[in-house]
């Protein structure tokens, strides 16, 4: 693929970039290489290759859910510093 001054302003466009011709140059130059490299890829071959879905073959490690003992409402709340009636009371993080 041949990039082009016009082809490099047309992807400025469509990503609302702007760049001096200095950038234009650097960007044409940066976007050259990576066309190469991904042409060096497309020439890798790849027959009986499995296609790679996930980097790790460990599948999600679940346990069992276990039920555990538990302090009351009213022992919790005997800890706290404030409290209002059935509840925890902590400052105004967010302001109206």
């Amino acid at each position: 693929m041949k990039i082009t001054n016009k082809l490099i302003e047309d992807i400025a466009a469509l990503a609302k970039l702007e760049f001096d011709a200095k950038s234009a140059e650097l960007m044409k130059a940066d976007l050259e290489k990576i066309i190469g490299f991904v042409d060096k890829l497309s020439e890798i071959d790849t027959e009986g290759v499995e296609p790679l879905i996930y980097l790790s073959e460990e599948v999600n490690v679940l346990r069992e859910d276990e039920i555990r003992a538990v302090i009351s409402q009213v022992e919790a709340l005997k800890n706290a510093p404030q409290k209002d009636s059935d509840y925890f009371k902590v400052s105004t993080v967010l302001k109206k």
